[in-house]
């Protein structure tokens, strides 16, 4: 057997593995976080590509999981931190991007993707900033690459500071990047944080319309954007959950399979992470990302305990 083939059968093995009960989201990415960098994932773009639609049919199958109630109520009670939060990181980005004298695009897509939701946002302020696309793939990468060190290390930090499983939701959904590593960590640390989490997550990601449609007016543009469609599945699911409760066993199983589909998506993600994208990060974007990144968690965190959040 040749060294492709034999990549590939691994893979493959691996993330049918992921599809498996023992498997859990931390785990899950790191096989393919080390699969990656030290065999070499053999389907890249193809990784990329499927990771993010299995994500967004997962994110709508864990609505299955949730009343409706749940979802409104934790919307309701988070969207003004999101708002805050959103106008401060971004405004501190700026401040950053100069000090470190990164790109001005690079600086903002970063900065967009910190305050909002990770490569979604990056993806449609990207057309409004005429970013190029060496630019688009370093803030992709910068993000993608802090990602992956959010879903490890706080659930490690939720645990040391004895958060609770609400508080750890909010502080996760307002905090990391990408819906994936929203959900990777609060899944990692119980059933009600993944549900609080989720749910400011998207609550948060909503914001992506009015933001770029605002920077788009600023810059004379003509950007159009929608609410993503996952966004909308998910209310559409927690929303069948709660008129048929009767069929409550069977949404329950809908919202399991949805979780283990989460497992398989952390596997794929963690695979992308290669050498290369690595290596096209660069040093300045990198700290950037990650002074804002600390800035930003560390104020959240403190603000939730300072309001009492529970």
């Amino acid at each position: 057997m040749d060294i492709d083939r034999l990549r590939k059968t691994l893979f493959v093995i691996l993330l049918v593995l992921c599809a498996t009960p023992w498997v859990g989201t931390a785990p899950a990415l790191a096989m393919g976080v080390l699969f990656s960098l030290s065999v070499g994932n053999p389907w890249p773009q193809q990784t990329a590509h499927y990771s993010k639609m299995l994500l967004q049919i997962s994110v709508v199958g864990l609505g299955f999981g949730l009343g409706l109630g749940e979802v409104i109520q934790t919307g309701k009670d988070s969207i003004w931190y999101s708002a805050v939060g959103i106008v401060c990181t971004l405004l501190l980005g700026s401040v950053l991007g100069k000090l470190f004298r990164t790109d001005k695009n690079t600086s903002a897509l970063i900065s967009f993707g910190t305050a909002i939701c990770g490569g979604s946002a990056i993806a449609a302020m990207a057309p409004v900033l005429k970013a190029k696309d060496d630019e688009i793939a370093v803030a992709l990468a910068t993000v993608f690459t802090l990602n992956s060190v959010a879903l490890l290390l706080f659930p490690l930090i939720g645990r040391w500071l004895q958060l609770d499983q609400n508080m750890f939701g909010v502080w996760s959904g307002l905090a990391i990047h990408d819906t994936s590593s929203v959900v990777g960590a609060t899944s990692a640390y119980g059933a009600l944080a993944l549900t609080v989490g989720t749910t400011v997550k998207l609550t948060r990601a909503v914001w992506i319309a009015p933001v770029v449609m605002v920077v788009s007016l600023i810059k004379g543009g003509e950007q159009k954007v929608s609410i993503p469609l996952f966004i909308v599945g998910f209310m559409a699911a927690a929303t069948l959950r709660t008129l048929l409760p009767m069929y409550e066993h069977y949404w329950g199983e809908l919202a399991a399979i949805a979780r283990q589909c989460l497992v398989m998506t952390l596997f794929m993600v963690g695979a992308g992470l290669s050498r290369e994208v690595l290596r096209t990060v660069g040093i300045r974007p990198l700290v950037q990302a990650a002074i804002l990144w600390v800035l930003v968690s560390a104020l959240t965190l403190a603000a939730l305990k300072e309001l009492g959040v529970a």
